[in-house]
C-alpha cells in the first residue's frame, strides 16, 4: 500500500510541479483515482493528503481537491519589501486598487499600535493588490499624518514607500512584524478572490524610520495558497 500511495502522490506531485496540472484544476473523484490505480479509497486518500500537506492541492469538503498555485510570492519576514518591489522583480502583472485614502481620527486600537492619542489625526490607506487578474491581498496601511506629507491617489495605486524614499528623502529603517492565520472576514470575502478558502494569512507590520520613529501600521491580509514567508536563520 505504501509504495501505491506515495506513487500517487509523486504521479500528481511531478505533474503539478511541471505545470501540467493548471492552478485550480480539480482532481479526480477518489473513486475515479481508485479506479484509475486500481487500488482502494483509503490508499487514495493517504496520497491525497500527503498533496494537501505539502501544499499541492486544497481539499474542499463537499466539492473536491483543486491544484494550488505551487509557485508561490516569496515574502522576506526579516525584510523591508513593498509589493510593487517584489511584483516588479518576479516580472508579474500586478494592479493595486486604493478603496479608501483619507485623514481620519483612528480609534483605540490603531491608535495603541501606533502609541497615539485617539484624537491624533492618521493617514487611512486601504487597498487591493492584484497580481494576474486575481485580488489577493488587502492590505490596510494607518500612517502617522503628523509625519507623513499629503498621499495622493496616483502615490497609492503606484509605491507610497518610493514616493516617500526618492521624493521627500525618508529613511526607512525596518519593522517588527506579527504574523498570524486568522478567520476571513465579510470584509476579506467581499474584498478578495478567495476560491473557497476560510483564513487568510495577516501581516502586522510596524515599521520605523531611523531614528526610531514609528510612522505605520498596517495589516496585510493574504489569500493563504498564493503567498509563503520565508526567513534565513543562522545558529549562534
Amino acid at each position: 500500500m505504501d509504495n501505491i500511495y506515495l506513487g500517487i502522490y509523486q504521479d500528481y506531485a511531478d505533474q503539478i510541479e511541471k505545470g501540467d496540472l493548471k492552478p485550480d484544476t480539480k482532481l479526480p473523484s477518489e473513486n475515479e483515482l481508485a479506479q484509475m490505480y486500481e487500488t482502494s479509497r483509503e490508499t487514495v486518500r493517504k496520497a491525497l493528503n500527503l498533496l494537501a500537506q505539502n501544499g499541492y492541492i486544497h481539499k474542499i469538503k463537499g466539492k473536491g481537491s483543486f491544484v494550488l498555485h505551487v509557485h508561490k510570492f516569496d515574502f522576506p519576514v526579516s525584510g523591508l519589501v513593498s509589493f510593487k518591489e517584489i511584483a516588479t522583480k518576479m516580472g508579474l502583472q500586478w494592479k493595486t486598487h486604493v478603496l479608501s485614502l483619507e485623514v481620519v481620527k483612528p480609534g483605540r486600537y490603531v491608535a495603541s499600535q501606533l502609541e497615539l492619542s485617539p484624537s491624533d489625526p492618521v493617514w487611512q490607506v486601504f487597498r487591493i493588490r492584484e497580481v494576474a487578474g486575481e485580488r489577493i491581498i488587502l492590505d490596510k496601511d494607518y500612517l502617522k499624518e503628523s509625519v507623513v506629507p499629503p498621499l495622493t491617489l496616483s502615490i497609492c495605486q503606484d509605491s507610497i514607500y518610493e514616493f516617500l524614499e526618492q521624493n521627500l528623502d525618508f529613511k526607512i529603517s525596518f519593522a517588527k512584524k506579527v504574523i498570524t492565520m486568522d478567520e476571513a472576514t465579510t470584509e476579506d470575502h467581499s474584498c478578495l478572490d478567495l476560491r473557497g478558502y476560510q483564513m487568510v494569512a495577516v501581516v502586522r507590520n510596524y515599521v520605523y524610520l531611523e531614528d526610531n520613529t514609528l510612522f505605520q501600521y498596517t495589516e496585510s491580509r493574504h489569500r493563504p495558497d498564493k503567498f509563503r514567508f520565508v526567513d534565513f536563520a543562522r545558529r549562534p
